[in-house]
């Protein structure tokens, strides 16, 4: 794609960049998602979910443009395998988005009080996880410009290191929310039960995999 290449013109890192910024639509709808199913409105939250799947399958076609297009050529500033390993942590995050909405999808449940603010507060904790990787990539331009060191190197550690304390407070969410779901088992059917387990476990994966990927930039300015 003819995009993709000027982008490569520009800078190795632009083209992860672009496919992170549409990760992000994915990431940043699901909110919308749960406000829906809890007021009722399951057109609007069918509506919604094809919007997270349209995002996820550009995210896709950006994804496989880059593979693609990565010119052999080229001389990178970082080893080719690390900047594909990149991409795919990344297509990994707008996976799990999609999964959340596909799984909202499935049958009617119901956000009950007994878990509704232990579970916004996971949402937003796992949300907040993504957006702080979503900074460190928008920093990798600026890392190249500095070769990788100095201040701009320490200034992204530090962030990495800010997305493992964020990722240690999901745990710790997850924890408090699955024992005052439990608690309400009884309210709910074994089939909304089960579903739920899902919905929190694709739910906990972002802030899982916004680790992993910012481990991985830490260990690509490692290799320098």
């Amino acid at each position: 794609m003819y995009t993709i290449v000027n982008l490569f013109g520009r800078s190795p890192f632009a083209p992860l960049q672009s496919h992170m910024e549409t990760v992000s639509r994915c990431v940043h709808l699901l909110p919308n998602l749960f406000v829906a199913l809890e007021n009722g409105d399951r057109e609007v939250l069918e509506k919604i979910a094809e919007e997270i799947s349209s995002h996820e399958h550009a995210a896709d076609i950006t994804k496989n443009d880059i593979r693609n297009h990565l010119p052999k050529s080229l001389y990178l500033p970082i080893d080719r395998g690390n900047l594909l390993e990149i991409l795919s942590i990344q297509d990994s995050i707008a996976d799990r988005a999609e999964d959340v909405a596909v799984l909202l999808t499935l049958a009617p449940i119901e956000l009950l009080s007994a878990f509704h603010n232990e579970f916004i507060e996971f949402l937003k904790a796992n949300i907040a996880s993504y957006d702080l990787v979503l900074e460190i990539m928008r920093e990798m331009h600026e890392l190249l410009e500095s070769s990788f060191g100095g201040n701009e190197a320490e200034k992204v550690k530090e962030m990495v290191k800010k997305v493992g304390f964020k990722e240690h407070e999901v745990d710790l969410l997850q924890r408090k929310l699955l024992k005052k779901f439990f608690s309400a088992e009884k309210q709910v059917s074994r089939s909304a039960f089960h579903l739920w387990q899902k919905i929190f476990e694709a739910v906990g994966s972002i802030s899982n995999l916004s680790e992993v990927l910012a481990n991985r930039v830490r260990m690509t300015l490692e290799q320098k």
